[in-house]
């Protein structure tokens, strides 16, 4: 036993001196776990606003690897890479060479990059780079609510193109033939038309209708936030298939969460899991369920179905229908009803009944909209007059903070993917040491 005590204190000793280098425990005397978790935690303070010139640092060394990385993939598949250029070469020859075909590329043009600004935004709505950007507030919902207030304005959703989309405008209706009928009309008489005309007008505009003017903008972008699940599914399908330790933080708190099930959880804990189940069990209508409605945990849902080798096309198909039909059919319901003529209205004069605050807010939102609508009755070529109004110059500095965030966010991932890479090759090193 007395020779045992010293033997037994060594691990006690050794924990002390290795405690007093640097003030903190060598790998040696770290569980898994424990390491996993001091790894997690060094990674998650490397950001702009704590260490912003190694954050600055690993994300410029991150992104070189990234293009080494595709560099290489695209040498690899170079005969598919020859082709696309040919076949780009040729569209381009196409496009410039003069012709009768020049009216339908131009308008194929148009509807080409008009799709992939739309599948873009929604790509960058979803696909996980940093936080995310909100692109659904940010760009389509304000476009629906634009095209839903000019609509009922005009009475038409046959918006001249150009400018449209980039600008709406009304539609001009012809002017009636100058002659001496029309001289006797008082200004009175003119004013009492146009507002008959005007009513009859706005009636003929259906939900139906606005519906299906960004019909095609919003199955776009809902396609784009399909796409960008894709990414969250391919990893968690090929670390099950290869039996590698996962390289992802979510897909190992998924395990995490899988091994936890039958303990006491937290709500959110429990909501996931909830999730998990309904897609494990009902397979395809479970994952069309979750993709149709604002759901956020349907980031789990592609790592489940990687996890659990669901096919490929039935987990797209599903969040395909869900997201870039069903869903948006409801986002757009929503938009619509939200901005149409009488509801903004009925909220314009809510605001003013709010007490202290509500006159002071009421006022300005009033200009801000009789200023949009008399910017829709401006023929195409005229200029625009600017009035600058403080709910715009609002609107635009908070579009501007939460894209600086996003890429702040972008930033911050990649050089954290990089710490990660740094710390398991040191990791692999030990183990062969």
């Amino acid at each position: 036993m007395a020779e045992n005590g010293p033997e037994g204190d060594l691990p006690q000793r050794r924990l002390g001196i290795k405690e007093q280098q640097n003030g903190q425990p060598t790998d040696s005397v770290l569980s898994v776990d424990e390491r996993k978790q001091r790894d997690r935690e060094e990674r998650q303070s490397l950001v702009l606003w704590k260490k912003p010139l190694l954050t600055l640092h690993c994300f410029v060394l991150e992104l070189l690897n990234t293009l080494r990385d595709w560099t290489w993939r695209l040498w690899q598949q170079r005969q598919t890479a020859c082709g696309a250029l040919v076949l780009i070469t040729l569209l381009s020859i196409a496009y410039r060479v003069e012709g009768t075909h020049q009216q339908y590329v131009r308008y194929m043009e148009k509807k080409v990059l008009w799709c992939a600004y739309w599948v873009g935004l929604g790509i960058l709505s979803s696909v996980g780079l940093g936080t995310g950007l909100h692109t659904f507030l940010l760009y389509l919902g304000p476009h629906i609510a634009s095209v839903t207030l000019a609509a009922y304005e005009c009475g038409s959703v046959d918006f001249p193109e150009p400018p449209y989309p980039e600008q709406i405008v009304c539609p001009q209706a012809e002017a009636p033939a100058a002659g001496p009928e029309a001289d006797r009309l008082g200004a009175e008489a003119v004013g009492v038309e146009e507002a008959v005309r005007a009513a009859a007008l706005q009636g003929s505009i259906s939900l139906w209708t606005i519906i299906s003017k960004v019909r095609l903008e919003a199955c776009m972008w809902g396609a784009g936030t399909a796409i960008g699940e894709l990414p969250p599914y391919f990893m968690a399908r090929a670390a099950r298939l290869s039996g590698a330790d996962p390289d992802d933080d979510d897909y190992q708190e998924f395990e995490e969460m899988l091994e936890q099930a039958q303990s006491a959880q937290d709500f959110a804990t429990r909501a996931k899991l909830a999730v998990q189940k309904l897609i494990q069990r009902v397979g395809f209508l479970g994952i069309l369920a979750c993709a149709s409605i604002p759901n956020p945990l349907f980031d789990l849902a592609g790592i489940t179905c990687g996890h659990f080798l669901v096919p490929f096309w039935t987990f797209f198909g599903a969040t395909l229908i869900g997201k870039a039909v069903i869903k948006m059919h409801i986002q757009k319901l929503f938009v619509i009803i939200t901005f149409s003529r009488h509801i903004v209205e009925q909220m314009v004069s809510l605001i003013g009944a709010v007490p202290v605050l509500g006159a002071a807010l009421q006022k300005p939102l009033r200009e801000y909209l009789q200023a949009q609508r008399a910017k829709l009755h401006h023929s195409a070529g005229e200029g625009i007059p600017v009035e600058e109004n403080w709910l715009s110059w609002l609107f635009e500095k908070v579009v501007v903070i939460m894209v600086c965030f996003f890429v702040c966010s972008i930033v911050n991932s990649m050089a954290q993917s990089y710490a990660k890479r740094e710390q398991q090759e040191k990791h692999s090193e030990g183990k062969t040491q």
